[in-house]
């Protein structure tokens, strides 16, 4: 049983899943894969179970019946992971906006350096994101800005979604509990493990926007992103943050 294993959550995604997979298992590490794929209509959880016996006990897939949120299918993971022994979970997009190469430091922060949670950051030096029209680089910029005023944390990019977390923190945290679903559930992730005192680690990262398929982004999942933070912070005066047992 390798020690590290990526969570991929996809949804119309052919263009860019077959790509990612191999790219993931070229590394210099033995990286495990869970695709969690919700129902995709284009065939993507067909070309990944095309892939499962040319990656035989590397490359697993979990099909969910229709779109049930990004939030919800990396819980589904964590506790898939947790399942199965995993010391390190990390959560990465399909698309390459992440790149697959900083997997490897990401995991050196954590197995490593001693943290708990690595964030493949945007902001910590700067801002490092390629190809997204100035409005959106903007307001997700500001959007950290606004978490970090509201809730307190430090993080500078806590909308981040490529990370790396030690078993030990999923452990910690009630999944059953997560409220959100959208990009609102990345923050209250981070929201948690800093009230529980887990070390924290953002590594520089370029973000790069997708270059085929469709962005799953909406004013929906930013409307709860912006609620959310002052629901956490509302809620975080009446709850203390003790780790599950």
């Amino acid at each position: 049983m390798a020690e590290s294993l990526i969570i991929i959550p996809t949804y119309k995604e052919k263009e860019n899943i077959e790509k990612m997979i191999r790219k993931v298992f070229s590394l210099p590490k033995d990286f495990h894969i869970l695709v969690i794929d919700d129902n995709s209509p284009d065939g993507t959880a067909d070309i990944v179970s095309e892939l499962m016996p040319s990656f035989k006990d590397r490359l697993f897939l979990e099909v969910r019946k229709g779109k049930q949120g990004l939030g919800t299918a990396y819980i589904h993971g964590f506790k898939w992971a947790l399942e199965r022994d995993y010391q390190y979970v990390f959560e990465m997009d399909a698309d390459f906006s992440h790149n697959p190469e900083d997997l490897l430091r990401l995991h050196e922060a954590c197995a490593v350096d001693g943290y708990d949670l690595a964030i493949g950051s945007r902001y910590i030096n700067g801002v490092n994101v390629v190809n997204w029209p100035m409005g959106r680089v903007l307001m997700s910029y500001y959007a950290s800005a606004y978490v970090r005023l509201i809730t307190g944390m430090g993080i500078r990019d806590t909308t981040a979604g490529f990370k790396c977390y030690r078993r030990e923190v999923l452990q910690a945290i009630n999944l059953n509990k997560i409220q959100f679903t959208g990009y609102a559930f990345q923050i209250e992730m981070k929201f948690l493990a800093w009230k529980m005192g887990f070390k924290i680690k953002e590594i520089s990262i370029i973000f790069m926007d997708r270059s085929e398929g469709v962005s799953k982004m909406s004013k929906g999942i930013f409307k709860e992103a912006v609620l959310g933070v002052i629901k956490l912070r509302w809620q975080s005066f009446f709850r203390t943050y003790e780790r599950k047992a």
